[in-house]
């Protein structure tokens, strides 16, 4: 009973790690940038720790494998949606971040509807883009509370992620894509 407890560590981590989201983007509008600073911290912390166990313990779970990365997906939009409404990076970078989400978002439902179950795989591409975003979200909080990077990191940061944006969405479009066609040749 109670190792089956502890298998649920991973699980309820990244559980929490989702509801930051809240915090995180309600810190953001009301620009208390050190104590995102701490919360995106913790954050990153109980995302280390959470696939870290969940390996240790041999606790991989389908939840899991859906819930971590929607997690980070929900504290990069809406730390985004934030920063755009505050100023910090336009609403246009926003938007372009929201659009390959939901793109993919909608591309799985539709796999899993005309196709059934499939396994949730996150490409070299994918774990590049969210790497950038995180970091650039990193820089932009950071920069609120010590002013230490030039500019010029900011342009070629953000120019960076928005190529990590459209490539990765791209890739899971043609991936997807080819795994659809190859599966409508087979019915």
């Amino acid at each position: 009973m109670a190792y089956s407890v502890i298998k649920q560590i991973p699980n309820i981590l990244t559980t929490l790690r989702l509801l930051l989201a809240v915090p995180i983007c309600l810190l953001i509008l009301d620009r208390n940038y050190p104590t995102v600073l701490w919360i995106a911290f913790i954050a990153g912390l109980s995302d280390a720790a959470d696939g870290w166990l969940a390996r240790k313990l041999n606790a991989l779970t389908r939840f899991g494998a859906i819930a971590d990365p929607l997690s980070d997906k929900a504290l990069l939009i809406s730390a985004y949606v934030a920063f755009a409404i505050v100023g910090l990076v336009p609403v246009w970078v926003a938007a372009i971040i929201i659009v390959r989400d939901v793109i993919i978002i909608i591309g799985a439902t539709a796999y899993h509807w005309w196709f059934g179950r499939y396994e949730i795989a996150p490409s070299f591409w994918g774990k590049a883009n969210t790497f950038i975003q995180i970091t650039y979200a990193l820089m932009l909080l950071t920069h609120q509370v010590y002013p230490i990077f030039p500019s010029l990191s900011f342009h070629i940061g953000l120019w960076l992620l928005l190529s990590l944006v459209v490539i990765s969405g791209g890739h899971y479009i043609y991936t997807w894509g080819r795994k659809a066609r190859i599966n409508l040749t087979i019915n």
